[in-house]
């Protein structure tokens, strides 16, 4: 079978035409604020090409940015795997991806933007499973806003979190469907689904006293839309000292350029990954120490 390049929506049985992935964008520079470093210690080369080849090896040696200044402050260049392995399936909505050794099905839907995969999950979910020593999940708290499909939080429960999956409800029966399909046969903990609308009612839904996450994960939740604000509030609402932020995005306008110079003016913002074939940065996020 030929390879397709992956787009947004991740698509292969269908086409859906997505207008603001049709729209080029100048691309402002990033903030001088976010930090670029490298991700893949030297001595994990080889167990790295064991596992993917010396072409897909995701180690920073193989895959490090030409355009970079330094090794020391440049973020690993990443190419996003082939995991969606083609089945013979009665339903032309339905995706199959392999994480953690996994087969994970995936249903879709086109009447939603967060119903479908897009490149985000599908990055953030390869660097979960990559760089499980950096950041271990097991037994963790973890958010995920903006889940969609719940692609994400499926390898994040593979991995051994506690999980919440978090949408806005139109979506919630489509995610919830996919999480439980996905975890009711795994010896993993019982993932939760939970309605979150960004900026609303996250103190009476999500009381702070009882609701503090280790890792917060985010893909592709910055796009053209009229929520960035409210999107910025609520990470700095989940965002404490000690919580991580992972956060993965295609950066198609200006927006989510200016919406990254907000984030990096709160926080610590670190490149961790850049997948240039799909235009997609994976940054880390993390709360200021006085």
């Amino acid at each position: 079978m030929t390879e397709i390049p992956i787009e947004t929506p991740v698509r292969r049985r269908r086409t859906v035409v997505v207008f603001f992935d049709m729209i080029s964008a100048q691309q402002p520079p990033f903030p001088n604020k976010i930090q670029r470093v490298m991700d893949c210690p030297t001595d994990e080369e080889e167990t790295c090409k064991e596992q993917y080849g010396s072409e897909n090896c995701t180690c920073s040696s193989n895959h490090a940015s030409s355009t970079a200044e330094s090794e020391s402050d440049s973020p690993v260049t990443l190419k996003i795997l082939q995991s969606w392995a083609p089945r013979i399936s009665h339903y032309f909505d339905k995706e199959h991806y392999t994480y953690v050794g996994h087969q994970i099905v995936i249903q879709e839907s086109i009447e939603h933007f967060g119903a479908v995969v897009w490149p985000g999950a599908l990055a953030l979910s390869q660097y979960l499973e990559s760089n499980q020593e950096q950041f271990n999940l097991k037994d963790k708290k973890v958010l995920e806003i903006g889940a969609g499909t719940g692609l994400v939080s499926i390898v994040a429960c593979i991995l051994g979190a506690y999980v919440t999956a978090t949408d806005l409800p139109e979506v919630l029966e489509n995610l919830s469907y996919n999480i439980s399909k996905n975890t009711q046969n795994m010896n993993m903990h019982k993932p939760e689904v939970r309605k979150l609308v960004w900026g609303e009612g996250l103190n009476e839904d999500f009381p702070l006293s009882i609701c503090h996450y280790d890792f917060i994960l985010a893909s592709d939740v910055v796009y053209h839309h009229a929520a960035l604000e409210d999107l910025l509030a609520t990470m700095v609402y989940f965002c404490k000292p000690g919580t991580v932020l992972l956060w993965a995005n295609k950066f198609r306008f200006t927006a989510d350029y200016e919406f990254l110079e907000k984030l990096s003016n709160i926080f610590n913002t670190t490149i961790l990954a850049e997948f240039p074939e799909s235009n997609v940065k994976l940054l880390k996020v993390t709360v200021r120490e006085n």
